[in-house]
Order: C-alpha cells, then structure tokens, then sequence
C-alpha cells in the first residue's frame, strides 16, 4: 500500500491544463508524449492482446475511437501496428482542447486518420458508433462522477471493446518518475504533470469500485491501469 500517496489529490491541475499555461511547452510536452508512451504506456502489449484480436474478429476492418486524444502519438502508434498487420481501419481521435487540435493540424496524417473537438457525449448525441474506444492517461484528469460518464458514453459508442488506460498511484513510481524523467525531458511540463498525474490516478481498487460491474481493471506494468468493457461483436 503506498503511504505518501495513501489518497488521491483529484484537485490537483496539470499546467498544460491551464488556459494561460506556455504555448512553446504546452507544443514540446504534445511532441514528448511519444517518447514517453512508448517507454510507459505499453500500447503494444495492449494492441497484441485486446485490440489485435477484436479487429480479427471483424476480418481486419474496423473503426477505433481515441477520447482525448492529446498529442495523437498513441493513434499514429496504433496507425503503425494495423498497417503493418495489413488491417483496414480508420481513426478518430477527440479532444475538446483546441491547443490539442491545433497542434495535431500542424502534423502529416493519413487519410484514415481525422481529429474532432469533441467531448464523447457530443458522439453519442450525433449516435456516431465505432468497433473500437480507447482513451490513454484521461481517467486521473476527471473527477468520479465524469469518469462514470464517460465510461457509459464510450459502452454506448463501442460496438467491441473499449480499453482506457492510465497511471496507478504508486508511491514506488512517483520516486522513479521523479529521479529518471528529468534526465529525459526538458522544455516541457512533461516532468511536473507527470508527478501531479500520479498523485491524482487510482488505485486498481479505488477504479474497480467506480466502474460498472461489466468492466474489469487489470494492473499492467510499469504502473498502469487497465479499464476494460468487452462485447459480443459489433452489434453489442
């Protein structure tokens, strides 16, 4: 159990969330999160083992969803890994930030890959459906009742699967983060959001207790969290 980090800070704001926060860092932090998703998030192991598996189900064609998409590294990621598999998907990544959205405009895209900003509940409104919802390092950002929310806008929207990955709060992964990351990102709020992030992230227990009955929360490593709803096929 982790005793500095015995209770969650759900209060805490990043500084890229701020409206005043430094544009040149805010764009440097949206550029790092591919080094650090890489390094952390295991969007890999994730893909071979969910994702993979329910677009096979669909004969290799299928529609992925990332709710706050940020940076859009872990779509393009994602991009990668289907292409090279030979699937046939498009992606829709959303995040009602504009920074966000200005950002991604700046950047080469394929074709099957576009950005809207919007918040999940705006797709359910227009009754817009994908095989496949993910969202990574957005479950600390929302306090209990918007997560719960979120998590029945991505069941309604998800016709398969819907994966959220984040941080666990640990206390083990708070001294590592706070040791090795500086060494590796500078001129960013890379480094200061990230502790903030763990501090305000869940526990396995504290995620499973929110979460309907139909979700699962596994632990993966390095102090990650796996939010999952599963479904029969495209019809739900």
């Amino acid at each position: 159990m982790p005793h500095f980090l015995s209770e969650r800070t759900p209060g805490l704001v990043e500084w890229m969330d701020r409206p005043d926060c430094d544009r040149e860092l805010l764009f440097n932090t949206y550029q790092q999160f591919s080094r650090i998703n890489r390094l952390l998030s295991g969007w890999k192991k994730i893909y071979s083992e969910y994702i993979r598996p329910a677009i096979e189900k669909n004969s290799g064609k299928a529609s992925l969803l990332d709710i706050g998409c940020g940076g859009g590294d872990v779509l393009r990621l994602l991009h990668r890994f289907c292409r090279e598999d030979g699937f046939d998907i498009q992606f829709t990544g959303i995040d009602p930030d504009l920074r966000s959205l200005e950002y991604l405009s700046g950047l080469e895209w394929p074709e099957t890959v576009q950005f809207e900003p919007l918040y999940s509940h705006h797709l359910v409104k227009q009754n817009r459906q994908f095989d496949i919802v993910i969202s990574n390092h957005v479950m600390h950002h929302l306090k209990e009742k918007e997560l719960t929310t979120v998590c029945a806008d991505a069941e309604k929207l998800a016709g398969q699967l819907v994966i959220f990955s984040d941080i666990e709060r640990s206390d083990i992964g708070y001294a590592m983060f706070s040791t090795i990351a500086p060494l590796l990102f500078r001129n960013s709020y890379i480094v200061q959001d990230g502790l903030i992030s763990i501090k305000r992230s869940f526990r396995k227990k504290e995620l499973q207790n929110l979460l309907p009955e139909s979700w699962s929360v596994q632990r993966q490593f390095p102090f990650r969290l796996l939010a999952i709803h599963q479904k029969n096929g495209r019809d739900g």
